[in-house]
């Protein structure tokens, strides 16, 4: 089997950043930090949403499925990896096992928050940005179906594809995934990270990033079970591949426990 990884990432405001492009000084608390770049934000867009290279990765998670029967749920590196490891090793993925890779809203904000914050501490992926120049024995093939095109597939971006690429039509991976029968977000959200990472609470970023891949991978498997890559068996026995997995994790894990008592 072609390696599949659906993956998600977690971002916090770029303290340093906005410290650096705003010439603020150093004895300035990072809440007051996050909070002057949020009210410009406001003041400018509406929002408080920050622009993509303004986002430091804090977690990325990937639900990675390989070879006859394999499959892993995890959040790259240690806690106490930097921003420029975690991205290190998930772009190192690409380089080692060229998966497929599925997101939900990738395109949209996952992988161009990736790009900047690759660009910012130069960090090489030329597996990633082959389109078909490379000096891989197959980079020929990578012309017509690279990572970096829209319309092709070595990245699937759920969201994208099913809203037929119109902004209009997306909709969240919260609710898809509940309407399909399966757990969905649990206890956190996208909003909630900051006010978690500034308190300590790494390990809670973390863990529900891990649930947002799995969700993205389910909602993954059944979009190939309509679109014809699996018939309706081979598609139950992937979806009890991964509650089995799951089950053997939530022995030692809380998350997990009730990500699997959630799903019905």
């Amino acid at each position: 089997m072609h390696p599949i990884l659906a993956f998600d990432i977690e971002t916090v405001p770029d303290v340093q950043g906005i410290r650096l492009l705003n010439d603020l000084p150093a004895d300035v608390d990072d809440a007051d930090v996050v909070a002057f770049a949020q009210q410009q934000r406001r003041a400018r867009t509406g929002n408080d949403f920050m622009q993509h290279h303004m986002h430091q990765v804090v977690a990325i998670s990937c639900c990675m499925r390989w070879g006859q029967d394999k499959i892993h749920v995890g959040t790259i590196g240690e806690t106490s990896d930097s921003e420029e490891t975690m991205i290190a090793k998930f772009f190192d993925l690409i380089e080692t096992h060229t998966p497929q890779l599925v997101s939900w809203n990738g395109g949209g904000f996952d992988l161009p928050v990736l790009h900047y914050r690759a660009l910012i501490h130069g960090i090489p992926a030329a597996r990633y940005w082959d389109t078909g120049d490379g000096d891989f024995g197959d980079s020929r093939d990578f012309k017509w179906n690279n990572y970096i095109s829209r319309y092709h597939n070595r990245h699937c971006d759920l969201m994208d594809l099913l809203a037929l690429y119109q902004p209009r039509a997306s909709v969240p991976l919260d609710d898809m995934a509940k309407l399909c029968g399966f757990p969905g977000k649990l206890g956190m959200d996208g909003s909630k990270v900051w006010a978690a990472y500034h308190a300590g609470r790494l390990k809670d970023i973390r863990d529900y990033c891990e649930t947002d891949a799995a969700n993205t991978y389910l909602m993954y498997l059944r979009f190939r079970m309509m679109s014809g890559a699996l018939d309706a068996d081979e598609y139950e026995m992937e979806i009890k591949r991964l509650k089995n997995y799951l089950k053997t994790l939530a022995e030692e894990k809380t998350h997990w426990a009730e990500f699997c008592s959630e799903w019905k």
